[in-house]
């Protein structure tokens, strides 16, 4: 399968004239598709139409969804993905007209209210009395969610084969013991090498990183039993349960008919 690889530059945020104040893009993307790190003068706000994609900073990876998104500010530094046929939506905010959400990347709930609004300022015969408007709305509509899909990847060396292996394959099922004998070392320098890297737990982790795959499995159109076995759990059942601890939300949340 074709895939490609899109250079963009590192911009400094307001080094650029961003007059506008919110303007929309969309994409469907034709084949995988990768951006390299790279940084933007104005800030964005990040959704996607159909499917899922990834952002990353640093180590911290986050699925961008249909109903969760992503508040990118100005001059973060980045990289991203997505699958062919992700259909990609975002809205640039002008870095010297808008009022920034925060100074971190930091996750949107994109409610019906909140689109419907980014929808209104695509239309073209908008006139600039409604489009101001509008705009204020968008702002007063967005704020932070406490629900995210992220997953902070570890970096040393001494967990890069538990982190490839799940990233590979999310059903891995060895546990924490089995992987501090692989290593040949205590469960417990395993157990602080995650805290330390990670900010969590090895199990919390494992459940994190299962959640981003079911969520770009579930919005590809798998049903949920199947991604379920795909993600390592022995039923629906078990696996809503975990995804709902980890997320906050239940897996038909992502699932597209």
């Amino acid at each position: 399968m074709a895939k490609e690889v899109r250079d963009l530059p590192v911009v400094a945020a307001g080094a650029v004239d961003t007059p506008f104040g919110i303007v929309g893009y969309e994409e469907v993307v034709a084949c995988d598709t990768t951006w390299g790190e790279h940084s933007h003068a104005f800030h964005e706000l990040l959704w996607n139409e159909r499917g899922a994609s990834t952002a990353v900073v640093g180590a911290r990876v986050w699925t961008i969804t249909p109903s969760l998104g992503l508040w990118m500010p100005a001059g973060t530094l980045h990289s991203a993905s997505a699958v062919a046929g992700t259909w990609l939506r975002a809205g640039f905010f002008g870095f010297h007209t808008t009022p920034f959400l925060s100074d971190v990347p930091v996750t949107v709930e994109i409610t019906p209210l909140l689109r419907l609004l980014l929808e209104r300022l695509g239309e073209p015969e908008l006139s600039p009395a409604s489009r101001t408007t509008t705009e204020a709305m968008v702002l007063d509509a967005l704020e932070p969610s406490p629900r995210e899909l992220l997953v902070q990847a570890p970096t040393s060396a001494f967990l890069r084969p538990i982190a490839e292996a799940l990233r590979e394959h999310p059903g891995d099922q060895r546990t924490l013991a089995d992987w501090a004998a692989e290593l040949g070392v205590s469960t417990r320098t395993v157990t602080r090498a995650f805290n330390a890297e990670t900010g969590t737990s090895f199990a919390r982790w494992v459940a994190s990183v299962r959640a981003q795959h079911a969520v770009a499995l579930l919005t590809r159109g798998w049903d949920v039993e199947a991604v379920a076995e795909q993600v390592g759990y022995r039923s629906a059942s078990a696996f809503g349960a975990a995804f709902r601890r980890t997320t906050g939300l239940t897996p038909g949340t992502f699932r597209t008919s």
